[in-house]
């Protein structure tokens, strides 16, 4: 179906259909119709609650600047109107994309000073070692791997368990885990197909860190697990449902966006040779290009918001209880910000792009993606001899946190 024959009510409908999100053209062709021609759509699809989408960056930058009016209020994802009674019956999360101020800033600030480039400035000599050994494990590999699966899944990874102190050992639960969270439509990586086996994902990582907690707090190390095992809130000591819903979103969005991004970005040098040869040519370009990787593949797709006073943006009129879709993946394709949005550059600037959010909501963990990124690419691009495809790349089945979880290559590594 081209731009011309799809109409307004069916590009709508992009945003609730996990099946689009797998078919990368097919979901920027029906949203640079919504932005030329019906930028904040009312979207009503079977099983979901209705919600307004904001397909621009203006739009989306206009929400994220008052977070007063457009708040979480402990709903901030899509979700099927079954999932969301479920989820709602088994407790009141506190991760940090779960909460508003004046809370929100409280609990940001038990983990902030880990993430500020002081503290990761620590961290440089053991990403660069994590970075040889993913392009080492390249090299053993024979010149043909699945880079999604061998290379970008691993590395991020490892980063988080380091930070958080946590054994290599863990790897292979945390991994799974964390696709069954995000990607659980996925049939590749979905415990089961009903509500009540996605929940036991949940009750699965709150064993877990549950058991981390007890241990952090009777022998606390110097990381970042024992800082939230001890963390005190207004006096308090966090709560062990909240405590574990923090866990949980650090140990997950803490690798699973950067792997997807480290592999989007090779899909998108694969699929731009010149802009390969421009990285080869000048090594300085890495930078640039980390954030272009980042825009390019916006690995979380969106955030939801809730009206709670009567606003409008650019003319459309909302009422306290609607709901707004910001999607990033749009608006980093906005046509209005993006000068030829749909060509990869790898020194775009500036890049004003919206992949960690804006505001209050920034993504905690920003600057360590980029840090990860840029050390893979840096140590890939000078020993990449050759490369091309060896077979087709597949995104994942997932409407909030996505991406490539398959890009099969052939290689040559010095």
């Amino acid at each position: 179906m081209t731009v011309d024959e799809m109409t307004i009510a069916q590009a709508s409908t992009v945003f609730a259909d996990y099946d689009a999100y797998t078919d990368e053209s097919y979901f920027h062709r029906a949203c640079t119709l919504l932005r030329r021609e019906a930028p904040i759509p009312l979207v009503e699809v079977e099983g979901f609650p209705p919600f307004y989408a904001l397909t621009r960056h203006g739009d989306v930058m206009e929400a994220e600047r008052n977070p007063e009016v457009f708040r979480n209020t402990a709903q901030p994802v899509l979700a099927e109107v079954e999932r969301q009674k479920l989820m709602s019956q088994a407790g009141d999360l506190a991760t940090l994309v779960h909460l508003d101020d004046p809370e929100h800033r409280k609990y940001r600030a038990v983990t902030a000073d880990w993430f500020q480039p002081s503290s990761l400035a620590r961290l440089d000599g053991r990403i660069a070692e994590l970075a040889r050994r993913a392009v080492d494990r390249m090299a053993e590999l024979g010149g043909e791997c699945d880079f999604a699966v061998d290379i970008a899944t691993p590395m991020p990874l490892e980063v988080i368990l380091s930070i958080l102190g946590l054994p290599e050992a863990d790897y292979p639960r945390m991994l799974d885990l964390t696709r069954e969270l995000f990607q659980g439509a996925d049939p590749e990586f979905q415990r089961g197909k009903s509500f009540e086996e996605f929940m036991t994902v949940m009750y699965d990582f709150f064993g877990y860190f549950g058991a981390l907690v007890d241990e952090r707090r009777a022998r606390p190390t110097e990381d970042l697990a024992s800082v939230l095992a001890n963390a005190v809130v207004d006096g308090e000591p966090i709560l062990p449902f909240q405590q574990i819903s923090y866990y949980v979103i650090i140990a997950t969005a803490g690798h699973d966006t950067t792997s997807f991004t480290m592999t989007g970005g090779l899909q998108a040098l694969l699929e731009n040779p010149d802009q390969l040869e421009r990285l080869r040519h000048d090594p300085s370009l890495i930078a640039t290009a980390a954030d272009e990787m980042i825009r390019w593949v916006s690995p979380v797709r969106h955030f939801l918001r809730h009206v709670v006073s009567p606003a409008e943006i650019s003319g459309q009129r909302f009422e306290v209880g609607d709901k707004l879709l910001l999607s990033y993946w749009s608006a980093n394709r906005d046509e209005d910000v993006f000068g030829d949005p749909f060509r990869f550059d790898v020194g775009r600037k500036p890049n004003r792009h919206l992949a960690f959010g804006f505001g209050a909501h920034y993504c905690l963990g920003a600057l360590l993606a980029k840090m990860e990124i840029r050390a893979l690419f840096a140590e890939l691009i000078p020993r990449l001899r050759s490369i091309e495809p060896a077979g087709p790349a597949e995104l994942s089945r997932s409407i909030f946190v996505g991406g490539h979880k398959h890009l099969p290559i052939r290689y040559e590594i010095a």
